[in-house]
């Protein structure tokens, strides 16, 4: 006899999908998703302020050719108001590029960074379920 409780991939299909028949089902859940990566980012992953480049160099006596290294300080972890109009539209900014994949080049904290990774793989997993829903609805 097989047990009832366990959990399987079917079921997270079922769950997320409809088992590839319910396009709404994979297009609510990649739309909770965003907006859970939205306010995780707003929270935890946007720096306090872009970090600034720096340019130290020397100037040799007499003249000559100057040299300079630019550096970039490393993002800090955000105090304060979190939650502002700004701060929204770069996590928004950050949210739907990682649904296509693609890499916002906007600078995250640590957490910022493991939570672009996450939503880089779930989110374009929910997007690719509700085509494939959208697409066994027109094959019939």
């Amino acid at each position: 006899m097989r047990p009832t409780t366990t959990t399987s991939a079917a079921d997270g299909y079922w769950l997320l999908s409809g088992y590839g028949l319910r396009a709404s089902r994979a297009l609510g859940w990649l739309a909770a998703a965003m907006l859970v990566t939205v306010v995780l980012l707003m929270g935890l992953g946007l720096p306090r302020d872009s970090p600034k480049q720096e340019a130290t160099g020397t100037v040799p006596p007499g003249g000559g050719r100057v040299t300079f290294e630019i550096d970039k300080a490393d993002p800090q972890n955000p105090t304060g108001k979190r939650y502002t109009g700004e701060r929204f539209e770069k996590a928004l900014n950050v949210t739907l590029n990682s649904v296509v994949f693609r890499s916002s080049g906007q600078d995250l904290t640590t957490a910022g960074t493991y939570i672009e990774m996450a939503s880089r793989i779930a989110e374009p997993v929910l997007l690719g379920l509700a085509v494939l829903a959208v697409r066994n609805r027109v094959k019939r």
